[in-house]
């Protein structure tokens, strides 16, 4: 089992109602934006992928042991960092992304979580005692807080630019300088956000790669709601905003866009964030849904993921492009959602390996409900004229 790995490009996998985003620089550096490894994934006739063991299938080397040049955590909700204490273990981490909240964060951590807060102290520790340190224990702080003036004495002896704040970007990646081919703009926590529920501390990044005059652009929020959404459309520039992949917001949740502001008797829908979101769209861009299947309806206090924002969703983009990682292809069998970046442009579609990687593991029953629904092996370009 491999997960199908572009030459440059992002990979949003099955996993279920959760987040793992594998994106691919080069060859040799593969960044990891959340995790959802659950065990029943592992089962044969469940349809959601198990990340980790394809991981392990596609990663680069190094020393013998899978390597990701990082792996960043939006926040420490289970659906987003499923797995991360295997994954620690049986990969090689060089950069840890965070935000501040990690550091204080208490509240029903899972044991993943845990691992997650552990690791990223005894990185901070490590920095502490060395000043200068090696890949394996480099991190990067996304956001800021005045909390973390309880730790000046830690910060001052951070590397160089290990914490970026909103309105910023960064090019490093373990201690590389990617710039011209990789560059990721952080958008939020805003720094009033640092006390407020976990969802609402997710790291928010609008992730460029580049390959010569083309580019891919993709938009990645965490578990962030209207009020944060919106104030990033409204504070950030047009160039980093715009994307030709959205992944929506927890899980193709509506509390992106039906929100009861102050003076609302109930939610109500925020068409000039949706408007904003329109705008910020390129030519022939894409919205994921990383969850199960889209529902006909909801109904009052069902978790996500939500048919009414799924239609909102839809009326943004052009006709096809609103993808669901628990629906792609097909329910019964859902690859990975795969975006490659070339010197020919941005195409969707999955390298060769996809469904062989998925036949081999679900079975003869599964290629039979594939039927004519099967997905293409090779990319379907689109343009930016």
């Amino acid at each position: 089992m491999a997960l199908p790995l572009p030459d440059r490009g992002i990979v949003f996998s099955p996993v279920g109602c959760g987040d793992s985003i594998t994106i691919v620089i080069d060859d040799d550096t593969v960044v990891q934006i959340d995790i959802h490894h659950v065990a029943d994934a592992e089962s044969e006739d469940d349809p959601r992928i198990a990340i980790i063991d394809e991981l392990i299938d596609s990663l680069p080397e190094r020393d013998g042991k899978p390597y990701l040049a990082a792996f960043g955590a939006t926040h420490l909700d289970s659906d987003h960092i499923c797995g991360f204490k295997r994954l620690l273990e049986e990969v090689t981490i060089g950069d840890l992304w965070f935000t501040p909240r990690v550091l204080w964060d208490q509240d029903e951590l899972s044991d993943d979580a845990k691992a997650f807060r552990d690791e990223a102290e005894r990185r901070i520790n490590k920095i502490k005692t060395d000043g200068e340190v090696d890949s394996g224990d480099r991190i990067r702080i996304i956001g800021y807080h005045d909390s973390l003036e309880e730790h000046s004495d830690i910060y001052k002896n951070l590397p160089e630019a290990a914490v970026t704040v909103p309105g910023n970007a960064f090019t490093a990646i373990d201690g590389e300088d990617f710039d011209g081919t990789f560059r990721a703009f952080v958008h939020a926590p805003f720094k009033e956000d640092g006390d407020k529920d976990r969802n609402d501390t997710s790291f928010g990044l609008q992730i460029t790669l580049s390959d010569g005059d083309e580019d891919l652009k993709a938009i990645v929020l965490g578990d962030l709601a209207y009020p944060t959404v919106n104030q990033i459309f409204e504070r950030s520039d047009d160039a980093d905003l715009e994307f030709d992949v959205f992944l929506g917001p927890h899980h193709c949740s509506k509390s992106v866009m039906y929100w009861q502001c102050e003076g609302d008797d109930e939610p109500t829908l925020k068409q000039p964030l949706l408007d904003a979101i329109e705008v910020a769209a390129r030519d022939g861009a894409y919205v994921v849904a990383s969850s199960g299947p889209i529902p006909a309806s909801n109904s009052a206090g069902d978790n996500p993921p939500h048919a009414k924002a799924a239609d909102r969703y839809r009326e943004l983009v052009d006709d096809g492009h609103f993808l669901c990682t628990g629906e792609h292809p097909t329910e019964e069998a859902p690859e990975p959602i795969v975006f490659e970046l070339s010197a020919e442009g941005v195409a969707l579609g999955a390298t060769d390996a996809a469904p062989a990687a998925r036949a081999s593991r679900l079975g003869a029953a599964v290629k039979t409900a594939r039927g004519a629904a099967a997905p293409a092996t090779q990319p379907v370009g689109f343009g930016r004229a």
